[in-house]
C-alpha cells in the first residue's frame, strides 16, 4: 500500500503533507503535489493534515489513475520538503469536480 494524491489537489496545493512527511516523498508540480509510491512508507501522517482531502490510500476503489499519475510525475517534478503558499484562490476551487481534465498543468514546480 502507499498514498497517493488525487485531483483534490489540483488548484489547492496546500502543502500542509509536506512538513509532515518523515521521507520527503512529496514532489511538486505547478499547480499540484505528488507523492512518489516507492518511497512513501505509508505511514499515513500526511492524509489528516491535507484541508482538500486530496490523500487517500491506494487501496481505496478507482484509484489506479492516480496512482498512475503520482508514479510519473514524482520522477519528473522536484522534490518538495518545506511547506510553500498555498495559491490566492485554493479555497476557492477546494470541493470543484473534475479538476484533473480542468485544470491540471504537468508543468514541474519550483521544488525546495
Amino acid at each position: 500500500m502507499t498514498y497517493v494524491v488525487t485531483d483534490n489537489c489540483i488548484r489547492c496545493k496546500y502543502m500542509d503533507c509536506v512538513e509532515v512527511c518523515p521521507v520527503d516523498c512529496f514532489y511538486e508540480g505547478e499547480n499540484m503535489l505528488v507523492i512518489n509510491p516507492s518511497e512513501c512508507i505509508d505511514c499515513g501522517v500526511c492524509e489528516p493534515e491535507c484541508p482538500a482531502e486530496a490523500i487517500l490510500p491506494d487501496t481505496e476503489n478507482g484509484l489506479e489513475k492516480w496512482l498512475e499519475l503520482n508514479t510519473k510525475y514524482s520522477a519528473e517534478w522536484p522534490n518538495i520538503t518545506v511547506k510553500g503558499d498555498a495559491p490566492a484562490d485554493a479555497d476557492a476551487m477546494k470541493g470543484v469536480e473534475n479538476k484533473l481534465e480542468q485544470f491540471f498543468s504537468p508543468e514541474p514546480g519550483t521544488g525546495s
